[in-house]
Formats: C-alpha cells, structure tokens, sequence
C-alpha cells in the first residue's frame, strides 16, 4: 500500500508515468469523478491484475452535465478521497483543474454512435460527448496499458470500449464488477442525495429487475417483461421511469428473445435524484 502523490498537470502526469515505464512497470489508469466509495476502491484492487502501478484520476467533467444538471452541486471532497485511496495501490492521484483539461479556445468534442445511441442519449444526449471527450483526453494524458471502468455504467462502458477500438488507442478496457449496498442497490455517488424514505424506495430498483429477469428466463415475452418492471418501479415509489430495456449485451441493440448474452438497464428517479443500474440477464 502506497500513499498517492497529488498531481494536477498533465505535464507533471506524463513525467511521473515516463519514470514508471523506464523501470518497466505496466500502467493502470482509474478515471473517477470523486466522492469515492467502496465501488470505486474495488476498481483499484481489481486493475492490479493488469498493471503495477496505478494511477486513480478525479475530475468532476463539466462537459457531461447539462445546465439543469448537478454539477455545482456534485460532491466534491478531494482530501476524503485522497485518505481514502491512502489504503490502496493508487500512486498518483491525478485531480486537474477545469483550465487544465479545457484550456481557453478549447473547441474539441468527439461524436459517439453505436452504444451510445438510444438509452442514456434518449433522456441525456450531450451525455456521452462529453464523457468520450474527457475520457480520451485521460487516456492520452496517461497512456496506461489498461483503464478500468465500473460495469454500474454499462453504456458508459461499451461506448468507451468502441472508442478504443475505433481510434486503435493500445488500452485494454476491463470493466469491474458493481458493488452493492447490503439490500442490493448498486453503490452511487449520487446515493449520498436520497433522504431516508428515498433510500428505502431505491433499494427496489435492484429487486425489480431481478424479478423482469425470473419473469425472462420463464419465457415471458420482453417488451411485456419491461412494461411490468416499468409499472412495478413506479409502484414502488419512483418519480418516473426513463427507461428499462432488455438489449444485447455487447451491442446494446434491441432483441427480440434471449438466443444471445442480454443486459437489463433501468433508469429511473427517486424524488430529484437519477439513479441507474443492469444486471446481466
């Protein structure tokens, strides 16, 4: 275990990873956006299997909110995370000014297809621009040998993967396993928002998903299956449901049966806060 050195220029990250490479350590790269919690420590320890030295990155990316959005409010606490990262392999936390990743006359965004299009960008459209955008710009900063992402956000995660591939970046794109809370609900940043009663109602976003996919695996027809999980959602005491939808798990096209690996996705939000979750089916 290591204590992570603070570094907030892309300069000063280059130097430190070239001072990696020359001893011949493989680099591993952890984008978060902070307020870390044990789903992102389990990033770090499950990214070891594929790098020496790692860094833990923590930048709240104002491209991928939109104005009505959290981003003011998104909590932030770089000391809390840095004691946090303290107890893991982290060895450089890189935490870069707004300035510092979107300097003045910064006129650059990349434009995603493929997964990226429906789902999210139905309810979020500048969403996945701007996190394409913001990740490229850390992959080149850093240029790990493997960046780690969390499977919670399983879009995020295909999207970035075909960003990889389409621009031939030399990364491997592992995705981690989501980390529950002990009544299931998939660990969250944004969890931290939910008042008592809230969480007590986001604890069934996991619970009826199971239930579409038992009702799946009997055979139930899958624009039927949504729709129930749809109403069970609001039953339970959501606000309203953006989405849940049985896709391709690789592609995150539509399908009509379950002849290939399926993912469940759901979105929906508890009083003002959006939460998300997949299971694979």
């Amino acid at each position: 275990m290591t204590t992570p050195k603070i570094i907030h220029t892309v300069s000063e990250l280059r130097a430190a990873i070239a001072d990696w490479r020359g001893g011949g350590a493989r680099i591993g790269l952890v984008p978060t956006m902070g307020a870390l919690h044990d789903g992102h420590l389990s990033l770090i320890q499950a990214i070891g299997k594929y790098a020496d030295r790692i860094v833990v990155s923590i930048f709240v990316n104002p491209a991928q909110f939109a104005p009505h959005e959290d981003f003011d409010s998104y909590p932030r606490n770089l000391d809390g995370d840095c004691a946090k990262l303290a107890g893991t392999d982290a060895g450089i936390v890189f935490a870069p000014t707004v300035r510092e990743m979107y300097p003045d006359g910064f006129a650059t965004r990349l434009l995603v297809g493929g997964p990226a299009e429906g789902l999210e960008s139905d309810h979020r459209p500048h969403f996945f621009g701007g996190v394409a955008t913001i990740v490229s710009k850390l992959l080149i900063a850093a240029m790990p040998d493997a960046a780690m992402f969390g499977e919670k956000d399983y879009q995020q995660l295909l999207v970035i993967r075909r960003m990889v591939t389409d621009l031939a970046l030399p990364i491997a794109i592992p995705g981690g396993a989501i980390m529950r809370e002990a009544d299931g609900l998939a660990m969250s940043s944004r969890n931290a928002y939910l008042s008592q009663s809230e969480r007590a109602i986001a604890g069934q976003l996991n619970v009826v998903l199971k239930t579409a996919i038992a009702r799946l695996k009997a055979g139930d027809a899958i624009g039927a299956v949504e729709a129930q999980a749809r109403d069970a959602l609001l039953k339970a005491g959501f606000a309203n449901v953006d989405y849940v939808a049985v896709r391709d798990a690789q592609t995150l096209a539509k399908i009509d049966d379950l002849s290939k690996p399926a993912r469940i996705l759901a979105a929906a939000k508890v009083g003002t806060t959006r939460l998300i979750d997949n299971m694979a089916v």
